[in-house]
């Protein structure tokens, strides 16, 4: 997702920085960037001492991309960054409505990506409780980051906005304060 980034940010690259080229293993899809989730189309790029540790890895755990992937992922890669800016745009978007709707409520705002992290500790729950409250009475899918991390993750919960319109997302704010009014928090 490293061209999935708001505010004009521009990527850092790891293997640009000072004495990590050689250091640096660059996995990269069109699932994310190129909106083909599921389709399993990927590479790598490594350094030239790792090319046959990493061709061996992969003949053992992955299995090749059938015909069309392949067709799909060459059409997107050519149809180049006009697609991914678009999107991008879009995504902003949303993660600017979605990030106006949870002021005061513990969120992070995203700098790039498809979801918005939320804090949901000072409302007194965990993040699984959140989760299941959020769903049951404000029907809004918040995945518990519990076990995406250390302990401090079970304080998180992970809002994607990424497939929401904006006139859905423009109601979050008010169905987690009636939530929250409802739990006296």
């Amino acid at each position: 997702m490293e061209r999935i980034l708001f505010d004009n940010r521009s990527v850092i690259h790891p293997a640009a920085l000072e004495g990590m080229h050689e250091r640096t293993i660059v996995i990269g899809s069109v699932s994310k960037e190129y909106r083909m989730i599921g389709w399993r189309v990927g590479w790598l790029v490594v350094p030239k001492p790792l090319v046959e540790a990493m061709t061996t890895t992969h003949v053992y755990n992955v299995v090749t991309p059938v015909g069309i992937a392949q067709m799909g992922a060459l059409a997107a890669l050519q149809y180049g960054e006009r697609g991914v800016e678009q999107a991008v745009q879009i995504w902003q978007e949303r993660r600017d409505v979605l990030n106006k709707q949870l002021e005061g409520l513990g969120s992070i705002p995203a700098a790039g990506g498809w979801s918005q992290i939320l804090d949901v500790s000072q409302w007194g729950l965990t993040a699984d409780q959140a989760s299941e409250m959020l769903l049951a009475k404000s029907k809004i899918a918040a995945t518990p980051m519990t076990n995406w991390g250390g302990p401090e993750a079970q304080r998180y919960v992970r809002l994607v906005f990424s497939n929401e319109p904006v006139a859905r997302l423009r109601t979050v704010g008010s169905r987690i304060r009636n939530l929250l009014s409802g739990l006296g928090a």
